[in-house]
């Protein structure tokens, strides 16, 4: 009678550990580090204390302006891509953020200014809201603009946001030109006022 010895599997690691699984156990690990920066992220944002309203300084500042696209409060669909040619204001807020209570009168008073023209427009994303709330919020304090009710947060890393509010001014090239974390209806304007003053629209840099 022979026998057989059954030896050392030779898909297996030296180490007799599974490649397969050791894969699977790699990849659900990235998830759950992904997921916990995106939580505490939002978390970051939710506890920043108010500041007063300012043009600070954000690498994204000269860049071309990163993707912003998505489902809006009304179920439309909007891609800042499509807005070329007009004067963008990309406007990160929370229905539960008072300094972006304190700002939305004077996105409203910017909205309205430039409305009949329409060369320039709002487009609010999100954080850590419900849909009910950000309708309640709108019906009650006003403004009609493109809402992004769901921001996972990606958007916000893109653009290098550190907490609410916070707004971008995108040119009509689609270059962003200024950074505020409040703002108000004059500053926007003068941005502008300043852009068309000292600038040619050109190729985004």
């Amino acid at each position: 009678m022979t026998s057989t010895q059954v030896g050392p599997d030779p898909a297996a690691e030296p180490d007799g550990s599974d490649p397969v699984a050791g894969g699977r156990h790699l990849a659900r690990n990235l998830a759950i580090g992904v997921g916990i920066v995106l939580v505490l992220f939002i978390a970051l944002l939710a506890t920043r204390q108010p500041s007063e309203s300012r043009f600070g300084a954000n690498p994204m500042v000269g860049r071309a302006v990163p993707k912003v696209a998505g489902t809006t409060l009304d179920g439309e669909r909007i891609d800042i891509d499509a807005l070329r040619g007009k004067w963008v204001v990309v406007n990160f807020f929370a229905t539960w953020c008072t300094p972006c209570i304190v700002e939305h009168p004077e996105l409203i008073a910017f909205s309205e200014a430039h409305e009949a023209e329409g060369d320039a427009v709002v487009i609010s994303v999100a954080f850590d809201d419900s849909q009910e709330k950000l309708r309640e919020f709108f019906a009650a304090k006003g403004g009609d603009w493109p809402v992004i009710p769901s921001d996972d947060a990606r958007m916000a890393l893109e653009f290098g946001v550190t907490g609410v509010p916070e707004s971008f001014v995108v040119s009509p090239a689609g270059q962003v030109v200024a950074h505020f974390t409040g703002v108000t209806a004059a500053g926007l304007d003068q941005v502008i006022a300043d852009w068309e003053t000292t600038s040619s629209p050109g190729t985004v840099l």
